[in-house]
């Protein structure tokens, strides 16, 4: 039988369609979505798979313009005639990103929220679920349909530029938060895009740079996040990542997006690319990549594809309906009437209020902190005055005002020095006039530390109090830090040497203030100063928030969700990031395997500067009465603990629980993380009963050749700590006999031959 040509075929299909819609086209929401797909014509079905982006694109069926909602990320297509709307996505994982002028009338300023390491610093999901909601309130009421966030990649080593973006370097603690963070945005009945779907831990070479890792390290690092955040936040959708994955680039690995995230873990939504991610549109659309973004580039790749029958009209339309799907979820096609005036104000309090929590305290000699009898302040540091609230970027905010250090004290009440504050301030002016870039928002941050004359620093000492420093970092989307970065500068240690010294001998306190978005090097100035803050970058509120804690008001209960090495050469992928060759990296051996973070330090006995879970209050708990409900594992086991305030002030405890596990035919790390809570506000001398259940899956390890998570029989301990290192509570059990816990597909292992690290010996 001869075959009907496709397009004849179609024009068929759209008259047997219309004829049965009573004369009328098929509409989404009323009619079934494949009735909808089968009335569009081919070019119809390839623009709706490709994104549209700024005001420099147009329609390219009416030639208009493109944008609805200035600033945004992109949108998807829409087909008015079959009731087709489109989808407007922004970026955000520290708040809504979108032009605050683009009218020049109205003011469309968003809240910018603390960074995702911050958040993570909180051990707090309940609170970054709150901070979800805001930032879900504006985008529905700033006419948005989702949000591009989270970001949840895993901290690998600390001179990624994106990491401010993620939560942790440990999987759990990622993928808990952003679950909280999907869950709080969705609430609003918005969207979120979870990303950078998958192992985009490096931004140097980004579009081309080719991960290579292990099916096991893959399965327990950095795809763990990825999968809690699946199965308990459900984001509308997934963003694919730039990089190569062993060997592929992940908008077009069928095994990643399809076999592990909708058949393993049961994902509905659509998949996205990254912004001109990929290079082939046939293996996206056949690896169940849906959407194309920013799109235009790739039309006329598919439209020949379709025609010439190189890619299954079923692939087309099994990826279109799962668009359709996203599409009708939206406020925008249901019809929201946004009002363009979210609750900042409400939000802005919402901020300062993570932000405080996510503080960490790393040093409190002779119980510097709290303020007490401190009036006036001198504040050294050119981050002082320009608070760093964000990294750059995608992750960028356009929010109106960041409170500065400076005028966080002005707010609490204190005063500052009036002479070192003019010398700042003309340094900063000098800063900006000198510069010929019309982008001068971040121009301070990455410009160099102003050197003080020791008579600069002496003339502060009889006027004020105390001396605050400030040292201030930031960095951003497509580059990473450099070594040098990392470490302090010659003028920055300078100058906490020199000011300490000078205060010290007047008998008065120095503090420092990290105002950064990644892990530096502390241990060659950390003696200097008698209290060392970590105030991340803390969105706009942070000024306030700071001085909150520095005063007082709210004690600091925020603990390290990454390790602080003592140098940078003790980080376990320190010789292989970025990749190889050095100079223009295109293959990258993660070569430390399932040994990132506190599990390479822990296990090989490399001490840290701060470790992981590590963080100071002002008041002292105190852990008892572990027990557990079993001493034989069946199932599921439940681990109890009372924890106690049994200091002078009001203070909440990340609690954290790690498992040592036996090693019998998989070597394991010393411990790993498997659960944590936050406790209330506890008073002086009031106490919180915790539990913790651990099913076999949080047992086990990935046993890369069988494909399978394996909890082996033997000996188990739970370890309570309020740190990696300061282990409070310990407690055992048995697991009698081997347990097969799940079995996955034999997929994504490494396209080439690398030496992973392993404790034993050769």
């Amino acid at each position: 039988m001869k075959k009907t040509p496709f397009l004849f075929g179609l024009c068929l299909l759209s008259v047997q369609l219309f004829s049965q819609t009573n004369g009328k086209a098929p509409q989404l929401g009323k009619d079934k979505i494949e009735a909808v797909i089968a009335a569009m014509t081919p070019e119809e079905k390839v623009y709706m798979l490709m994104g549209l982006g700024d005001a420099n694109w147009s329609n390219p069926s009416s030639g208009e313009k493109t944008v609805i909602v200035s600033g945004s990320a992109g949108r998807t297509w829409n087909i008015p005639r079959l009731g087709i709307t489109p989808a407007v996505v922004a970026d955000g994982p520290a708040g809504l990103r979108i032009d605050a002028h683009p009218e020049k009338t109205l003011s469309f300023y968003c809240t910018a929220f603390p960074t995702s390491s911050a958040l993570a610093s909180t051990w707090n999901t309940a609170l970054v679920e709150n901070v979800g909601k805001a930032m879900g309130n504006e985008v529905l009421e700033y006419g948005l349909d989702a949000l591009l966030a989270p970001a949840i990649n895993i901290h690998r080593n600390p001179l990624c530029g994106r990491n401010f973006e993620y939560y942790s370097e440990d999987p759990l603690v990622a993928g808990k938060m952003g679950a909280a963070m999907i869950r709080g945005l969705q609430s609003n009945g918005v969207g979120t895009s979870l990303k950078h779907f998958a192992a985009n831990n490096i931004e140097t070479n980004r579009t081309i740079i080719n991960a290579v890792i292990s099916q096991r390290a893959l399965r327990e690092i950095y795809l763990r996040g990825f999968e809690i955040a699946v199965k308990e936040g459900q984001p509308w959708t997934v963003m694919s990542s730039y990089n190569r994955l062993n060997g592929f680039y992940t908008s077009e690995n069928y095994d990643l997006i399809t076999t592990i995230l909708r058949n393993e873990w049961r994902f509905k939504g659509i998949v996205m690319s990254d912004w001109w991610g990929g290079a082939d549109a046939v293996a996206q659309m056949n690896a169940g990549n849906d959407l194309l973004m920013p799109g235009c580039a790739q039309r006329e790749e598919l439209l020949k594809a379709l025609k010439n029958k190189t890619i299954d009209e079923e692939v087309i339309n099994r990826n279109l309906a799962r668009i359709l799907t996203f599409v009708q979820q939206t406020p925008r096609f249901k019809g929201y009437a946004y009002s363009c005036h979210p609750d900042l104000k409400a939000h802005a309090q919402i901020s300062r209020l993570a932000a405080t929590e996510g503080m960490v305290l790393l040093k409190n000699d002779f119980n510097t902190l709290p303020l007490k009898g401190i009036k006036k302040i001198a504040l050294f540091g050119k981050t002082s005055y320009r608070f760093i609230a964000g990294g750059t970027g995608s992750g960028e905010v356009n929010y109106e005002k960041a409170i500065s250090i400076k005028d966080g004290f002005i707010n609490g009440g204190y005063q500052i020095v009036q002479p070192l504050e003019a010398i700042y301030t003309h340094f900063i002016d000098t800063i900006l006039t000198n510069s010929k870039k019309e982008n001068k928002k971040q121009l301070v941050d990455f410009h160099t530390e102003l050197p003080l004359k020791n008579e600069q620093i002496q003339a502060q000492v009889k006027g004020s109090d105390m001396a605050i420093i400030t040292i201030g970092r930031n960095a951003g989307e497509g580059s990473d830090r450099s070594i040098a970065d990392f470490s302090l500068t010659t003028t920055e240690k300078n100058l906490i040497k020199d000011v300490s010294a000078a205060y010290h001998a007047a008998g008065k306190k120095v503090v420092v203030i990290l105002n950064i978005g990644g892990v530096i090097a502390t241990t060659d100035w950390r003696d200097d100063p008698d209290a060392i803050l970590l105030a991340w970058q803390t969105g706009q509120e942070g000024g306030n928030a700071l001085v909150d804690i520095l005063k007082g008001l709210v004690n600091p209960s925020g603990k390290l969700p990454m390790s602080f090495p003592i140098a940078y050469a003790d980080v376990p992928s320190a010789k292989s990031f970025p990749g190889e060759p050095k100079e223009n990296p295109l293959n990258a051996p993660y070569e430390e395997g399932i040994y990132v973070g506190y599990r390479y330090y822990d296990t090989f006995k490399v001490p840290t500067a701060y470790e992981f879970g590590y963080g100071l209050s002002y008041t002292q708990f105190l852990y008892s009465d572990i027990t557990l409900d079993s001493k034989t594992f069946s199932d599921k086991i439940t681990v109890t603990l009372t924890v106690k305030n049994i200091g002078k002030v009001a203070g909440k405890e990340a609690v954290q629980l790690y498992l040592s596990t036996p090693q019998t035919e998989m070597e394991k790390p010393e411990q790993e993380l498997k659960a944590f809570a936050k406790t209330n506000l506890l008073k002086p001398g009031e106490s919180q009963q915790l539990s913790f259940t651990l099913d076999s899956r949080l047992l086990a390890s990935f046993h890369s050749g069988i494909s399978t998570w394996v909890a082996d029989k033997g000996t188990y301990e739970i370890r309570m700590g309020a740190s990696s290192k300061d282990i409070r509570l310990k407690a055992s059990f048995d697991v009698p006999q081997t347990i097969l816990v799940e079995k996955d597909h034999n997929v994504l292992y490494p396209n080439r031959l690398f030496k992973e690290l392993s404790i034993q010996k050769d």
